[in-house]
């Protein structure tokens, strides 16, 4: 029987929260120990620190006045430190050199554990999703940004400060489109839900699409076009939104081309809001990943997957990098 508020959570109870904090929206979700969501809340991402600090406690609340959870796990876009302890560093988020797990912890009078965003969604692959039975893998998880988990040898690579892998801010364009990590031409800038808005805007000053629904809406309010706009009117046939998505697939292909020449993937997957209508672009991606690598057509490529698990991949591996969190502290006591 599913555990409900007042059953009494314990460090044995099968339920957790995974809260994906990403730099558009914060999705929080009661899971259980087979990847199974049960109850989930999303709100936009507050500016500051102190309201997202707020804006976690009240998630949280909620849902255990409905489940009896034993633990919570952050899916964050940022730097971590090694121990995962404290958030250094943010583009998307206020956090700067943060205690947020200690911080939390004290605040919701419950284990709070840490991990990076696209960290926590490869874990979530690999327990339960597309990643399964990859042997080195990438799941890279498209949505405001790029972030991107490394399984190597069947374990999550870190790197040696605890901040690999970063390709989403790889510079693809010298003195390209500014990124909100100080740098310009990032890859992220150029394939992501932001850069789809910005494609369709660069391509509607440049080209005359008269049957365009988002030539409209841009016309009428630029600010109005989001990613999750874009997608919708491609799938819709928007001969505007296809052509940007025709773009950030070259782009696509292109940077997995790059990080295929270092990494040597057997299988990649692609997650994230954006990673979750892959059926717009994957096919495209495939064959400008394959044109791109160096020795193509002499080589193995690895298999590119849509995700199992859609934008739920980051709220699942936070649940489980909980869970997993707070069996090495029981196991620790004992």
């Amino acid at each position: 029987m599913t555990a409900r508020a007042g059953d009494g959570a314990s460090p044995g109870s099968e339920l957790t929260i995974g809260i994906d904090i990403g730099g558009t929206s914060v999705r929080a979700s009661v899971v259980d120990a087979r990847g199974r969501q049960l109850d989930t809340l999303r709100t936009a991402t507050p500016p500051t620190a102190e309201s997202l600090e707020h804006c976690l406690h009240r998630l949280v609340t909620e849902l255990r006045d409905r489940w009896a959870v034993a633990a919570v796990g952050l899916a964050i876009a940022g730097f971590l430190t090694p121990d995962r302890r404290t958030v250094r560093f943010s583009p998307h988020l206020a956090w700067r050199e943060a205690p947020v797990p200690e911080t939390m912890t004290r605040r919701l009078g419950l284990p709070v554990f840490a991990e990076h965003d696209a960290n926590s969604a490869a874990l979530a692959e690999l327990h339960f999703g597309a990643a399964a039975g990859g042997h080195n893998t990438l799941v890279l998880s498209i949505g405001t940004g790029i972030g991107a988990g490394m399984i190597m040898d069947g374990r999550l690579y870190r790197g040696s400060f605890g901040v690999a892998p970063e390709f989403g801010h790889l510079t693809v364009v010298p003195d390209g489109r500014p990124c909100s990590c100080g740098k310009r031409g990032c890859w992220e800038r150029y394939c992501s839900g932001t850069a789809l808005v910005d494609t369709v805007l660069e391509l509607l000053a440049s080209h005359d699409y008269p049957r365009s629904v988002l030539a409209a809406e841009s016309e009428a309010d630029p600010g109005s076009l989001t990613g999750r706009r874009v997608a919708a009117a491609a799938a819709d046939g928007d001969p505007a939104a296809l052509a940007a998505y025709e773009d950030m697939a070259r782009w696509l292909g292109y940077g997995l081309g790059m990080i295929a020449d270092v990494f040597d993937p057997d299988l990649i997957v692609l997650a994230g809001g954006v990673g979750a209508a892959s059926s717009l672009f994957l096919d495209d991606a495939r064959e400008h990943y394959a044109a791109a690598v160096t020795g193509s057509g002499h080589r193995r490529l690895a298999r590119i997957r849509g995700t199992q698990l859609g934008e739920a991949a980051g709220t699942i591996g936070a649940a489980e990098v909980a869970r997993q969190g707070l069996a090495m502290q029981v196991a620790g006591s004992q």
